[in-house]
């Protein structure tokens, strides 16, 4: 094997397993989800058991039941924040934003 395609076999490895340990293949853990939700300042806005708000803080009960919602958007409105909730770009690690994606699907 030539050093360039070395080099290439390598680099695509690297990153297969970097996608695998960042969990790009993963479902995501709901009782990991509840886990963030509840140690993160989620829970202090976010209703789970019923329709109501709280403030400005729309409930999450049955979110993934409206239409349009796709985990894409939940995940960008986590990292982005807007409407009063902060960012949590740079405080939640990729696998706790699918986690948590996985525990709201189950609301």
């Amino acid at each position: 094997m030539k050093l360039a395609q070395r080099i290439l076999a390598f680099g695509f490895s690297a990153m297969l397993m970097s996608a695998v340990a960042f969990g790009a293949d993963k479902k995501g853990d709901a009782k990991k989800g509840q886990e963030v939700f509840e140690n993160s300042a989620c829970m202090g806005c976010h209703n789970t058991d019923n329709d109501e708000k709280r403030g400005n803080a729309p409930s999450l009960k049955g979110l993934f039941k409206k239409a349009g919602t796709t985990d894409a958007k939940v995940i960008d409105k986590v990292n982005k924040g807007g409407n009063g909730m902060p960012p949590y770009e740079e405080q939640l690690e990729p696998a706790q934003k699918t986690d948590l994606v996985a525990y709201l699907k189950t609301l």
